[in-house]
């Protein structure tokens, strides 16, 4: 196979070693389930990324949808894999059986979900939208709005989006401007208003789309307050009848990507005929509280973009590298000698190294605060609960922007590593580049995240989130050293939560004193130096387990396995952590030369 898409082993590691299934499968929500069905799952999923979803990627990055007369065309190929994805259970692999699901752990469908991205994230995407639409629904929609749009959704039957952004309003949602009236004695409201870079926004997959939809009721307050939530369909059934007649939904334009080319991104108005009728979920004016349920476990979904779109360059550039001749070993000065693989070559496996550090340790984040999320909801502890859900919104954001980020660093490498190549559209790495950068924007941009984590998430009750973080560190270095890690990679671990801590306090201080601006001013600082510790812990939990496997005298290819988890966390502790000092050292300064440049001076 020219390109597997992600190691099997270390998904198999993730599963079986990393991961403890065994105390999920105890909690009552996962019950039915054994580590043979989920890795069922996993490996069909895998199947379908490999064998229909890959093959399809490149066809569908040439040739987006386009629209016609009003109505938006796939590409064909989507008219074979959107079923095909619909039969896996992929929109509602994690919901509970009551709403047609498996009731999978979200862990687990994170890595089956991350082949799939992997193999063609566009494609998985209209899944992936139709099931956070639908989630909202199940969470707060009546029992008619439940059986009028959730079933069919999670059927597959129809897909969702969320409609949040407006022309005017990106991130501030503050300021959206559509509105909806009252209809007297209905049951709707009519919506009038523009949305804008709706993925999957219309398509001809399915008869229905439904449109989640932020709005303002009539009167209602200014601000966030009084943005509401409503179910939106592409159409609606007739009067007295279920015949499926237009609902007042018009494709304005279509956005010109450079990347997720597969998946259209588009401008909609609702009601321009004064006909767009929209259900009200759940209670008015609390849209936003709603939209965040959504919007956070997107935000976990793009991380996980991240990791999947660095994950294929990786295995792209892994196989490039084995196989492309390029020189001779440094000290052959024979002309004649043959040429080695460029993988022989030092600085290409400082390349690879870092892609691999980059990808394992981010992919080892996503499932983690995927854990933490089945734990959140289904562990029969309440201070188990709590705890978890502490952590969980500690990482949201650093789940989000470290494998966005850092994966358009490791997506370069890959492009790299091909040379001349790798800058030409013959070879793949430049279509997942351009993929990688949308993950950087959206589900809230990197700048926001940081502002998200700083500002809100570490200082929440009184930095209990932070404490509970340095608590689950403190438990990975105690098996750790019970392992054999080095204790030089404990005690750089250590003194690095140690100065975020100081760090964290120091830039508190200023916030309690009302001085926010100077808190936040380095707020993207302070997100790179804790998602670097954050990694770090991944990466010594992962070198562990690697020291306990090679403890069991394994075969030759788990020891290399082994072996390259622990090169890989040696690299992370050495390479990177030292930067949690520099990183640290601009927050406390509050150096300020952004901050106190004038607009006129650019």
């Amino acid at each position: 196979m020219a390109n597997p898409l992600l190691s099997d082993r270390n998904i198999e590691f993730m599963l079986r070693e990393v991961l403890d299934t065994k105390a999920l499968f105890a909690l009552p929500a996962f019950a039915d389930h054994t580590m043979e069905t989920c890795e069922m799952y996993v490996q069909s999923a895998r199947k379908l990324a490999r064998e229909v979803l890959y093959p399809a990627y490149k066809p569908m990055d040439e040739a987006p949808p386009r629209l016609e007369g009003g109505q938006l065309r796939v590409h064909p190929a989507m008219r074979s894999i959107y079923p095909r994805l619909v039969e896996l259970g992929t929109i509602t692999a994690t919901r509970p059986a009551s709403v047609g699901g498996a009731s999978l752990p979200v862990c687990v469908a994170t890595l089956a979900n991350v082949y799939l991205m992997a193999a063609n994230l566009s494609a998985y995407g209209y899944a992936g939208l139709t099931t956070g639409a639908a989630r909202l629904l199940e969470s707060f929609g009546s029992e008619a709005l439940r059986e009028r749009f959730m079933s069919r959704m999670y059927s597959g039957e129809w897909t969702g989006t969320m409609a949040l952004t407006e022309p005017q309003a990106g991130s501030s949602l503050s300021d959206v401007k559509t509105t909806a009236t009252p209809v007297s004695g209905a049951d709707h409201h009519l919506v009038r208003g523009s949305k804008i870079f709706i993925s999957a926004g219309d398509h001809d997959l399915t008869e229905n789309i439904v449109h989640l939809t932020l709005a303002r009721i009539d009167g209602a307050p200014a601000g966030i307050k009084g943005v509401s939530l409503f179910a939106i369909p592409k159409r609606r059934e007739g009067e007295g009848s279920t015949a499926l007649v237009p609902n007042d939904v018009q494709v304005a334009g279509v956005i010109h990507k450079i990347g997720w080319r597969g998946i259209a991104s588009l401008a909609i108005n609702f009601g321009e005929q004064d006909d767009c009728r929209g259900w009200l979920v759940g209670e008015p004016h609390r849209g936003i509280s709603y939209m965040f349920q959504m919007m956070n476990e997107a935000r976990i979904m793009v991380g996980l973009n991240g990791v999947a779109t660095a994950a294929v360059a990786y295995q792209e550039s892994l196989e490039y590298a084995k196989t492309r001749p390029q020189g001779r070993p440094i000290g052959v000065k024979n002309p004649e000698a043959p040429q080695v693989p460029i993988i022989e070559h030092a600085d290409v496996r400082r390349m690879l190294l870092r892609q691999k550090a980059i990808v394992e340790g981010g992919l080892a984040l996503v499932v983690e605060a995927a854990r933490l999320q089945d734990l959140s909801e289904h562990a029969t502890e309440l201070a188990t609960r709590d705890r978890a859900r502490l952590l969980l919104d500690l990482l949201t954001p650093i789940a989000k922007t470290f494998p966005a980020e850092k994966g358009f660093e490791s997506n370069a490498l890959a492009l790299q590593i091909h040379g001349g190549y790798g800058y030409t559209s013959e070879y793949m790495p430049e279509s997942w580049l351009r993929d990688q950068k949308l993950n950087t924007l959206h589900e809230g941009t990197s700048g926001i995240q940081s502002l998200d984590l700083l500002g809100r998430k570490v200082v929440a009750g009184g930095g209990a989130a932070l404490r509970a973080l340095v608590d689950a560190i403190e438990i990975a270095v105690g098996r750790a050293k019970r392992a054999g890690v080095p204790d030089a990679w404990l005690t750089r671990l250590q003194g690095s939560v140690t100065a975020v801590g100081e760090v964290t306090m120091q830039l508190g201080e200023l916030g309690l004193k009302g001085d926010a601006e100077a808190m936040l001013r380095h707020s993207f600082d302070y997100m790179e130096m804790l998602s670097i510790v954050v990694i770090a812990w991944q990466w010594l939990v992962q070198a562990t387990v690697a020291k306990e496997g090679l403890a069991r005298e394994p075969s030759a290819a788990d020891r290399d396995f082994y072996e390259g988890k622990l090169a890989a966390a040696q690299y992370w502790m050495f390479t990177e952590l030292p930067r949690v000092g520099t990183l640290g050292a601009l927050c406390r300064g509050n150096e300020d030369s952004y901050a106190r440049a004038q607009p006129s001076w650019f």
